[in-house]
């Protein structure tokens, strides 16, 4: 059974930084994409950035030059570091793995976190 654990959320001001954590047990994730996925209330969740199996990066047009992702696969850990965060950015925030070519829909993404709450003030 694969488990994801998001860690790293929290409240901060706008313009802050926050680095976001997550790490996979049951399965290695480095024959796997990954990827981060937002939820606000009362929106559908949405793609925020994917790191695929070799490290490259794909990013939604509202964190693109702020927000980083990463991979660490000897310690089966992604990363996204979040800078110039902007209230905008509030939503609980998911990891997920998929096996197979890079998808930027919830549904593609075979297992996910429980996903880490991140909230900034203006």
């Amino acid at each position: 059974q694969v488990q994801l654990v998001e860690s790293g959320g929290g409240l901060v001001q706008a313009g802050d930084s926050l680095r976001l954590s997550c790490a996979a047990s049951g399965r290695s994730i480095s024959t796997a994409d990954m990827a981060w996925f937002r939820q606000a209330p009362e929106k559908e969740r949405e793609f925020v950035a994917a790191i695929n199996l070799v490290g490259r990066t794909v990013y939604s047009t509202s964190v693109k030059g702020r927000f980083t992702g990463s991979r660490d696969n000897a310690k089966n850990t992604v990363y996204l570091q979040m800078n110039s965060l902007i209230p905008e950015d509030t939503a609980v925030y998911y990891c997920a793995i998929r096996v197979g070519s890079t998808r930027y829909e919830p549904r593609d993404y075979d297992y996910w976190g429980q996903g880490t709450q991140v909230t900034v003030s203006s």
